[in-house]
């Protein structure tokens, strides 16, 4: 018998409204912020995009000696302004007078916005799919990333390749950050700190990759068989159970080294060095 307090039908409706859900007609029954999370990711991640673009397109003010703003290395246009700072291979010429930048952003951005934890990041804050647990996702039908554009998420290992790469060359550029305007080896200034400190962040997010963690550990049937690849599987479990941390640490150094570069080319104070 009806009590007048029953939800309404849902047929015709489809996604989580549809027939074959649980008809629960409140849009949620979370009582606290949960909103401030989606919010605060979105809000991160949108000031490094908006960082990130103006420095990849300014082509100016990314290289003081001895640093090379890790958002131009390996720098692969004739037009660099790093020829004795770091790595240099002019591959593609004057790039049309395009930042060299944009040559080599593609990887490291690349493997972050394919990567698990910041899919779930700007799945959240962007897409509201779904905005946090236990709340409805404002579309009305999910087909995960089974279709495109979303499918090609599944190129992450592809760019965990690229990646180490990356991070390679960015640990040469912070070798060669321990030496003076002179490129004098032996001194270290607050600059090679901050490219000790962001490159520490960086491998750590990276070796925490749930692709790394598969490439090392994965597809075997006895551990016991593999002590050496059971060890280090355990060590990248632990670093994967800090990925978000990491993930959000390496992105504000990455950031934080590139500007430090910046205000060093523009004058605006000279690098303190210890010895």
């Amino acid at each position: 018998m009806a009590t007048g307090t029953e939800p309404t039908s849902t047929t015709g409706t489809s996604g989580v409204h549809g027939p074959t859900r649980a008809a629960i007609p409140a849009r949620h029954l979370r009582t606290e912020r949960w909103w401030l999370y989606p919010a605060s990711t979105a809000a991160g991640l949108l000031a490094f995009v908006v960082y990130s673009t103006w420095r990849a397109f300014a082509n100016a003010d990314y290289y003081h000696a001895p640093y090379v703003s890790p958002f131009y290395s390996p720098c692969l246009a004739e037009n660099c302004e790093t020829m004795r700072a770091g790595p240099n291979w002019e591959l593609f010429g004057g790039w049309w007078g395009l930042s060299p930048a944009l040559l080599i952003l593609i990887f490291p951005l690349g493997f972050r916005l394919t990567c698990y934890y910041y899919r779930k990041a700007y799945y959240r804050g962007f897409w509201a799919s779904p905005p946090a647990c236990a709340v409805a996702e404002p579309h009305k039908s999910y087909s995960g990333e089974t279709r495109f554009p979303l499918i090609l998420q599944n190129i992450h290992r592809y760019f965990f390749y690229a990646a180490l790469l990356v991070a390679g060359v960015l640990t040469y550029d912070t070798v060669l950050a321990f030496r003076d305007e002179s490129y004098a080896w032996g001194h270290m200034g607050l600059g090679s700190l901050i490219f000790l400190v962001n490159i520490a962040l960086i491998w750590a997010y990276t070796l925490s990759c749930h692709s790394c963690r598969h490439i090392v550990g994965g597809r075997l049937k006895h551990f016991s068989k593999h002590p050496v690849r059971y060890r280090m599987w355990g060590w990248v479990s632990r670093l994967n159970a800090r990925h978000a941390v990491l993930a959000w640490a390496s992105l504000i150094s990455v950031a934080a080294a590139d500007f430090y570069v910046y205000l060093l080319s523009v004058g605006a104070f000279d690098d303190p060095r210890f010895f």
